[in-house]
């Protein structure tokens, strides 16, 4: 009999019950925006911020609307205006450019390699044409840090992590968005904690802070954040920085406030999760996976696979029989993007050479969320049906 996967490929765990009553106090209490506070009080959005930077080693947090605003506020506290470049990923999501557009800017995309990381040999070609490289972080997977600062530093360019996608991983032992000058995370619902939508930034310098805290909307009471600079080093920049709304509010805060503090056992789950899509998916005929390096620790809330030179038809095949067997692919590779955008061809706002190499890999990428909600079985029956569905497909082409 065939075997058919059954459960929901968009369905993530319930917010915990002590993020629901923290956000059910909020609501009771009235006080959802964050500098909305009674005499004593601490907000939850503040208390959210020290907490999120002391789980990654940061002088400073500032919890934000989303993590395309926190890219955005990132490139304006450094000063970015129209017409200036920013190096970035040709495999990534439109927040990403979509941030560098917002401030007027010009992404210049870099390559990715096999492993979907960027490609460090086109990074250092390209280095020469901007100050600041936009790092995505693209589905959780990590290039390698200690090389690619090497070349940022040796260059004059300053790094800003994406880590939209690898919240609580690391590169040989220093997480995700702590070997730029800045990090931006996002707690969009398909992401590592999950408030819906939101995010964070995260920094050791205090001007870059002090102007991230003014731009999102601060109102002239940064004092009332924990995990900030000094007042002075707002003295100046309180009167020359622009307010950009865009602050997270205390419902949101308390929610995400328990899920941090689980994120830790949560990334073990996932990654025995992502381990059994590996095993069963090792060895199939036609079929590339991504290799982890050592110094890599991932968190693994989705789980890609290469179909290396196939033709379009035959990929398109795989994707369909896969579907009507309950298991939902998605393909970069397709001509016209479908519910999201992750190729530099995509978004025509931006004039881009061709990049044959990247076109290449970016054709034979398939990619799956790999939600809490699935069981360790449910991961071994989906690779066995992929499994399947790629060695039929693969076998009839040949």
């Amino acid at each position: 009999m065939t075997e058919v996967f059954t459960g929901s490929f968009t369905q993530q765990e319930p917010i915990p019950e002590e993020g629901i009553e923290a956000a059910l106090a909020v609501m009771r209490g009235g006080r959802l925006h964050r500098y909305n506070v009674a005499d004593g009080e601490i907000a939850q959005t503040a208390l959210l911020e020290e907490e999120f930077a002391a789980s990654v080693g940061a002088k400073y947090c500032l919890a934000v609307a989303s993590g395309g605003y926190a890219m955005g506020a990132a490139l304006r506290a450094l000063g970015l205006g129209p017409g200036g470049k920013v190096l970035t990923n040709a495999f990534t999501l439109a927040p990403v450019p979509g941030a560098i557009a917002s401030v007027g800017a010009i992404p210049v995309f870099v390559g990715v390699t096999e492993n979907l990381t960027i490609d460090l040999d086109d990074l250092a070609a390209k280095a020469d044409q901007a100050d600041i490289l936009m790092l995505s972080h693209m589905r959780g997977h990590l290039a390698d840090m200690d090389a690619l600062m090497a070349i940022c530093d040796a260059n004059g360019v300053t790094v800003i992590e994406d880590c939209a996608h690898t919240m609580g991983a690391a590169w040989n032992g220093v997480p995700s968005g702590r070997y730029g000058k800045i990090g931006c995370y996002s707690t969009q619902t398909y992401k590592h904690v999950n408030s819906g939508e939101g995010g964070f930034l995260v920094t050791d310098d205090a001007e870059v802070m002090a102007r991230a805290i003014m731009l999102s909307g601060s109102y002239m009471l940064f004092e009332r954040h924990r995990a900030a600079p000094p007042s002075e080093a707002f003295a100046q920049i309180k009167y020359e920085t622009p307010n950009v709304s865009g602050r997270m509010d205390n419902l949101r805060a308390a929610i995400l406030r328990p899920q941090l503090r689980d994120l830790a056992a949560q990334a073990a789950r996932w990654n025995e999760r992502y381990r059994v899509m590996e095993e069963g998916l090792t060895g199939v005929s036609g079929l590339t996976l991504t290799t982890r390096p050592d110094k890599e620790y991932f968190v693994a809330s989705s789980f890609q696979f290469l179909l290396l030179d196939w033709a379009d038809e035959a990929v398109n095949e795989v994707i369909t029989r896969c579907a009507k067997r309950g298991v939902e692919l998605k393909w970069f590779g397709g001509a016209e993007p479908a519910g999201f955008t992750s190729r530099y061809d995509s978004w025509r706002y931006v004039e881009a050479d061709r990049m044959p190499k990247t076109d290449r890999i970016l054709s034979a990428i398939v990619d799956m969320r790999l939600p809490l909600t699935f069981s360790l079985e449910d991961c071994a029956l989906i690779a066995r049906i992929i499994r399947q569905e790629v060695e039929t497909v693969y076998q009839a082409s040949a």
